[in-house]
């Protein structure tokens, strides 16, 4: 049995996409683009409605270290909204911890700055540009 998270970018999976390989050095494994997809039954609609622009990204998937997360743009209706929910990253230590951190926290909002726990030597929080929170965490 497997959990795996699956965020939806609202029209903006593409430049998330981008921004993770950028951030995190992550790794797309699988894209496949709406107008890749199996023709509709009724002109313009999908399985859940009307389609949105053919070069949107129906599905993707991509791993950084060990774990995958899939994205997709979902309907591209606006603005993507992730509530509720953030992403543990934990790294090595706490060069990586800062690398990361910065890379995550550019055009996004910092939560919590880096600093030092009872429980890390570095922890933060931030919700990067799209919305996403993230934790990161240097394992102890």
């Amino acid at each position: 049995m497997q959990i795996q998270p699956y965020l939806f970018f609202d029209g903006r999976c593409e430049e998330a996409l981008d921004f993770y390989k950028k951030a995190l050095g992550a790794q797309v494994e699988m894209m496949m683009r709406f107008k890749d997809g199996p023709p509709a039954d009724k002109p313009g609609e999908g399985c859940a409605g009307p389609m949105p622009d053919g070069n949107k990204i129906m599905h993707s998937s991509f791993k950084v270290g060990d774990a995958t997360i899939m994205a997709s743009d979902g309907m591209a209706s606006g603005k993507p909204e992730f509530k509720g929910i953030s992403l543990a990253l934990t790294v090595k230590n706490d060069a990586e911890a800062q690398q990361k951190f910065t890379a995550l926290s550019e055009g996004g909002v910092v939560q919590q700055p880096l600093i030092k726990t009872f429980f890390s030597s570095s922890f933060g929080m931030v919700a990067d540009k799209f919305g996403v929170g993230w934790m990161i965490t240097v394992a102890e």
